[in-house]
């Protein structure tokens, strides 16, 4: 049997990989990747980026990835069957004694069975290894056998791709997304996470990124100070009053109010009476020392709140309800806090937010937990999710629980962990003990 059809065959098989190379490496590629290669001068990531940044040529380059794809697999099908398959059937007629039938038929499914396997390890497998470990790479070395291929098969992509659209949309799919990277917080989270098991990412970087994702989930209300924690001066109050209550305050910002507290009039910063006393004015004009307080909803998100302190330069704004009632105060603190973990500010302790382990193996968890992180730490204590229903924080959940307001000391058992109201203030859940719930048949201390 001569062998002249076998280089033919290893450049069918060549050609299968670099299609499967070309579509693998332009799905997994990033464009900000690329983008960067493009901006320190390289030519075929310049080129390649307007193909991954418009959704409908992304297509047309990927759908000529398939034409490209099949017709290596049907051309190399027909030419094995037609040159190799047709020489191994004549070899077993003449040698294996025997029918032209059966020799032909046998000659056949081993020319398949063979020509599948190689192009599946080294027309499929391989390729897609490579391209999926190095996208950008793969990508652009691809790139001119493609930009002619897409020329070549310029007809067929459009009556092809075009059906296929047409079918698309009548299953009301939008095909001009459909190969667009686009991912949900939670998707991004899960890549952070898988970044940082990978070793691409340190587990702080990793924290610092998963916290600004959570900027769009948590609210002003999880991150408020509540309204009873509030520092605050009433106007009314003798003059020496308000100055004894600044001097033993560790705070530089104090809202004032008139009269009632729904009544608020603004805040005052410490440094202004201080000018005012140094200059040598009189601190009974203390009133027109109150600064302008910005509201903000308390169901806003935090990166919205964010964007608008920053718009207005102001640095604490009023949480208030739907109805106009003030249920806390927001500072610049609090978010940066949430960004960059533990961070002691004027307001709260640096722990006041965050799960404290505890000798005896228990947790001190506050109340105002947002619920989200509550989870979280559940999840990394070995307990299944729970549904948070409609709490945001983990006080709100306890009492929809207990479904009644707690004492100090009262006990639940939640979600597979036990829970112990440590701490109230008032009606308010100010901290709980929690460990994981003991399991029937577990060794008791």
């Amino acid at each position: 049997m001569s062998l002249w059809p076998f280089p033919i065959v290893v450049v069918l098989i060549l050609i299968n990989a670099l299609y499967v190379a070309a579509e693998f490496a332009i799905v997994g590629a990033r464009a900000t990747r690329v983008e960067q290669f493009a901006a320190r001068g390289h030519r075929l990531a310049a080129a390649l980026l307007p193909i991954m940044r418009d959704s409908g040529r992304l297509d047309r380059y990927i759908a000529g990835c398939q034409i490209g794809i099949t017709l290596s697999s049907l051309v190399l099908g027909a030419f094995g069957q037609a040159t190799i398959g047709l020489a191994l059937g004549a070899l077993l007629v003449s040698h294996g004694e025997l029918e032209p039938l059966g020799a032909y038929a046998l000659s056949a499914t081993v020319v398949l069975v063979a020509l599948s396997s190689i192009q599946v390890i080294f027309g499929e497998l391989i390729p897609k290894t490579v391209a999926l470990q190095y996208p950008v790479g793969t990508a652009l070395f691809t790139y001119l056998p493609m930009r002619w291929s897409l020329i070549v098969y310029a007809p067929f992509i459009s009556l092809l791709n075009g059906s296929g659209n047409l079918v698309l949309r009548r299953f009301g799919v939008n095909p001009e997304t459909s190969h667009r990277h686009v991912h949900a917080p939670d998707e991004i989270d899960l890549l952070i996470r898988e970044s940082r098991d990978g070793g691409l990412l340190k587990a702080r970087d990793s924290t610092r990124l998963r916290e600004a994702l959570r900027l769009g989930r948590h609210t002003v209300r999880q991150l408020m100070v509540p309204r009873r924690q509030i520092a605050s001066l009433d106007l009314n109050a003798p003059l020496a009053d308000l100055l004894a209550q600044i001097d033993a305050s560790p705070y530089t910002r104090l809202l004032v109010y008139q009269g009632d507290f729904d009544n608020m009039r603004g805040f005052l910063h410490v440094k202004d009476l201080a000018v005012t006393i140094a200059s040598g004015r009189d601190p009974a004009a203390l009133p027109s020392l109150v600064r302008p307080l910005l509201a903000l909803p308390s169901g806003l998100t935090i990166d919205r709140a964010l964007g608008q302190l920053r718009d207005r330069r102001a640095r604490i704004a009023l949480a208030v309800s739907e109805f106009g009632d003030i249920e806390g105060l927001i500072s610049l603190e609090d978010i940066i806090r949430e960004l960059l973990g533990e961070l002691s500010d004027e307001f709260k302790s640096a722990s006041d937010l965050a799960p404290v382990p505890l000798p005896d193996g228990r947790w001190r968890l506050p109340g105002r937990l947002p619920i989200d992180e509550s989870i979280e730490w559940a999840h990394n204590l070995g307990t299944p999710a729970w549904d948070a229903g409609e709490a945001e924080t983990l006080a709100g959940w306890l009492l929809e629980q207990l479904e009644a307001i707690p004492e100090v000391g009262d006990r639940c058992t939640a979600a597979g962990i036990d829970f112990e109201i440590e701490c109230m203030d008032g009606a308010a859940i100010r901290s709980v003990l929690a460990r994981p719930a003991r399991m029937p048949g577990d060794a008791h201390d």
